[in-house]
Parts: C-alpha cells; structure tokens; sequence
C-alpha cells in the first residue's frame, strides 16, 4: 500500500508541478521555474517520507568546497536526483535526453537550464554537453552528473565514462564524489518501494589539476568504495565490492555485432 500510495503522489505532483513549471516558462528568465522545480522537488522528498517510508540522510555537506564544483554520483534510483537536488538552491543537472519524450518537459528543462545529452553518446553529445555545462559553469552554479550514465542496480557498476573529466579540466573546478544506498530502498525505477533510512554522503573533494587516467581512477574507487559500505551498513551484510557490467548501449552494440 506504502509503494501504491507513493507511486500515485509521484504521478499526481509530476503532472501538477511539470505543468505549473512549463506555465512559469513563459516568463523571462529562470527564477519562476527554478522556484516551481525546487517546490516540486521537496514535496517528491517530502512524499518518499510520509508514503513510502524512505527518509534521507544527507552526509559529509561539510566537505563541500566553496563556490562551484562539480557533483559527480553515483546513480542506483530515479529518487537520486530528487534528494540531491534537495541539498543545493541552485543546481544544474546533466540528464539523458530520454526525458525529453515526455510532454512539456523538455521546454521546462530547457529553461531550468539542465545539461541535456544524446544517451547514446559520441561525439555530438560530448560537444553538447561542453557547451551546455560552461553556461552553467558562467553562471556559479553547481553542476551534478552521473558518470556511469545509467542507472545501476545494487551490487552493479557501468563503465564511468569522461565526460566529467572533460569539465573538470576544461572548468578548472573540484570534483566532489557522491556515494548512495538509496537503491536499497527505491531501486532503479521499479514500483515496489522499501521503507527505511537511505544515505546519500558527499566524499573528499577530488583537487583540480590531475591528469584523465589518475582522476577517472580515484573518482570511481572513491564513489564505488563507499557505495559498497553503506550498502553492507544499511544491510548488515560484508562489504562487496561491485560488479562491472556492460551498459545498455553496449550491450545493444554487442549484440547487433
């Protein structure tokens, strides 16, 4: 009933908020969708409290490095960018172009100013990313990615791919990892939700000026490491370390080869 009740408040307060947001569109500049967007999102936290039973627990905001950096996390849960989001006033979020099927919400997006990518990527979704993260980058404003580019599930990684080198070099701003067990309680996208408390934790931030190899390499040890601890933390069960997997675009490549 928990997962039921949720799941119809997600859709209700999508449709209400998206519509809302894409009215405020209209107007110039972001403030009026950025308030709506930020309205939406505490209510969707406030809904996974009350309904589904999931409440956040948000550490390490002390590590956090003045002015603008770069998030780079882990991503088990559509709830993922809710809960972050919910930690900053203003944020920029790269997202897959998957969301753009859904009606209106690409102009809302747009205005929001979130970093929209092809999910196939290559290089025209490198370039757009480029682009749409230094406006971003113009603006101070925090910018949140998912290097694997997929959701996982728990126990799983993907291949973390560059594109969050390419902005800390090109940006000359910190990384700062972010780890999740929330995939315990809300996984990937599915219906049934598991009441409890999830951890999202804000790691070391990753200084600038490391070459591609050297930073790749401590980002994912740093986010996939601590992903594993407050997994067995929330489940009482040892530390595993991830499996890697092939994304679903590689596996769509592999298989057509």
């Amino acid at each position: 009933m928990r997962s039921l009740a949720f799941n119809i408040a997600y859709w209700i307060l999508s449709i209400l908020y998206t519509l809302a947001a894409a009215f405020a569109a209209l107007a110039p500049g972001r403030r009026a969708v950025q308030w709506i967007i930020r309205r939406y999102v505490k209510r969707m936290v406030q809904a996974m409290r009350v309904l589904a039973g999931i409440r956040i627990e948000a550490r390490g905001k002390a590590r956090l490095p003045e002015g603008a950096f770069i998030i780079a996390a882990k991503h088990q849960s559509w709830g993922d960018g809710f809960c972050v989001y919910d930690q900053f006033d203003d944020l920029a979020f790269v997202t897959g172009d998957h969301l753009e099927k859904f009606p209106l919400l690409g102009t809302v997006l747009q205005k929001l100013g979130a970093i929209v990518v092809n999910n196939c990527g290559g290089h025209e979704a490198r370039k757009a990313l480029a682009q749409s993260a230094a406006i971003a980058h113009e603006q101070g404003r925090k910018i949140l990615i998912y290097p694997e580019g997929n959701l996982a599930k728990i126990g799983e990684k993907f291949r973390y791919r560059t594109g969050v080198w390419h902005m800390y070099r090109d940006f000359d701003m910190p990384v700062v990892p972010l780890a999740t067990n929330l995939g315990l309680f809300w996984p990937q996208e599915e219906f049934t939700k598991t009441p409890g408390t999830a951890s999202i934790e804000f790691l070391d931030p990753i200084p600038t000026g490391l070459p591609k190899a050297e930073f790749m390499a401590r980002l994912e040890e740093a986010v996939e490491a601590r992903t594993a601890e407050l997994v067995a933390e929330a489940t009482g069960q040892p530390v595993k370390p991830a499996v890697q997997v092939p994304a679903p675009d590689e596996a769509r490549k592999a298989t057509a080869n």
